[in-house]
């Protein structure tokens, strides 16, 4: 006889669990504390199993009996219920351990060794704003391609076409990840390349051998404060970025073996980068010191000597000297790059001056140690010594 609905809800607790049954092997397991289980008894293989279908009124008497049928299908189809809800359950439980998120956070923590910790930091919080509220708690193997790209859209619309960029960058080295983990099978980021919108490349403006002897003459004769001259020098004279001139301090200069070593925090990479000294940095920095000698940095800022120059103070007093829209303090890499390449200076000398890390992780491992040292030595007491010819060229004048 089937239970009916009055049946189920008047089922008292007892001493000891007891059963009331539906038919065909459904049964309500009353427990002492009176919670209510559905189970259900079956045969598989010639032996007695039960399988636990819920609890009432969780599950419903009507949901129970679907439940039954269900597996009574599988049966005939000669699948063992339990079993089947045991690998379902284990499936769910995987997908939810290989959320997106999960196998994010996995990535992140991989890579971070490599970055600098604001740079790591950085790449987090652009997963965390633009991709985990969509995709966080999505089950990495299930996302699609239409999916991902809803999110660079999104990105899209709120005009940050370079974050676009790296935001799917991010996702597909997520996906490669998690792909080389065997926590997916394929990266539907991938599919994306070429789909994203395009900003009209800027170049950071850079002087021309023309153009540096003026740039020289000008800077020589610029009647601004002397640690904005003497900075825009030491700039022009290593070629690194402006942040790594900004923030230089004097502990960082070994002048016995004439070279400067520049902290891995401090470098976009994240890896120690040395700079050879020329003479004329050396002397440069001879007749720098009687200025910020008690000081940490080479170039303090006005209001504070614990604080370098301003970020804009080289481009700003660039901006003086008539060079807005002709040159950035930046650009002096992309002469010197040029300028060394066009002398014929070994291009993996350039670029690792440049401190730009070679991509394929073998090569780069023997970069590194290599460092080319003898040749940029070589390479950057020619810069040094060139940039005095142009200078004298303007004297000359």
């Amino acid at each position: 006889m089937s239970l009916t609905i009055p049946q189920i809800k008047n089922a008292k607790p007892r001493d000891r669990q007891y059963k009331i049954t539906d038919g065909e092997g459904l049964f309500l397991l009353i427990h002492p504390n009176g919670s209510k289980y559905w189970r259900y008894k079956y045969r598989f293989a010639g032996k007695e199993k039960l399988l636990a279908i819920g609890v009432y009124p969780s599950v419903s008497l009507k949901e129970a009996r679907e439940a039954k049928d269900d597996a009574k299908r599988q049966l005939r189809d000669l699948i063992d219920p339990a079993l089947a809800k045991k690998e379902k359950k284990l499936a769910a439980k995987i997908k939810t351990e290989n959320s997106f998120k999960s196998v994010a956070q996995d990535w992140w923590k991989q890579q971070k060794g490599r970055w600098v910790e604001h740079h790591a930091n950085k790449v987090w919080k652009s997963l965390e704003a633009d991709v985990l509220p969509s995709l966080g708690h999505r089950p990495i193997a299930d996302i699609t391609t239409p999916e991902v790209l809803e999110v660079i859209r999104s990105v899209e619309k709120r005009g940050a076409i370079d974050v676009a960029g790296r935001i799917l960058q991010r996702c597909s080295a997520i996906f490669r990840f998690a792909v080389q983990t065997h926590r997916a099978a394929s990266n539907p980021a991938s599919e994306l390349k070429g789909v994203l919108q395009t900003r009209k490349t800027v170049h950071r403006q850079a002087l021309t051998r023309k153009e540096l002897p003026e740039f020289l003459r000008t800077l020589r004769e610029y009647d601004g404060h002397i640690f904005t001259r003497f900075a825009l020098r030491l700039l022009i004279l290593t070629f690194v970025r402006p942040g790594e001139v900004r923030f230089a301090q004097w502990n960082e200069f070994d002048i016995d073996n004439k070279l400067w070593r520049i902290p891995g925090e401090r470098m976009k990479m994240g890896t120690e980068h040395l700079v050879p000294l020329s003479p004329q940095v050396i002397q440069l920095l001879t007749e720098l010191k009687p200025y910020s000698r008690h000081c940490d940095l080479l170039f303090p800022g006005e209001r504070s000597h614990l604080k370098p120059i301003s970020d804009n103070t080289m481009i700003y007093a660039m901006y003086r000297m008539g060079f807005k829209s002709r040159a950035t303090p930046h650009g002096f890499r992309t002469s010197a790059s040029s300028i060394l390449n066009e002398e014929g200076f070994t291009p993996d000398a350039i670029e690792r001056q440049l401190s730009h890390m070679e991509r394929n992780q073998v090569r780069g491992a023997y970069t590194q140690h290599a460092e080319y040292l003898p040749e940029r030595t070589r390479m950057m007491t020619w810069w040094a010594n060139y940039l005095d010819k142009l200078e004298k060229l303007t004297n000359d004048n």
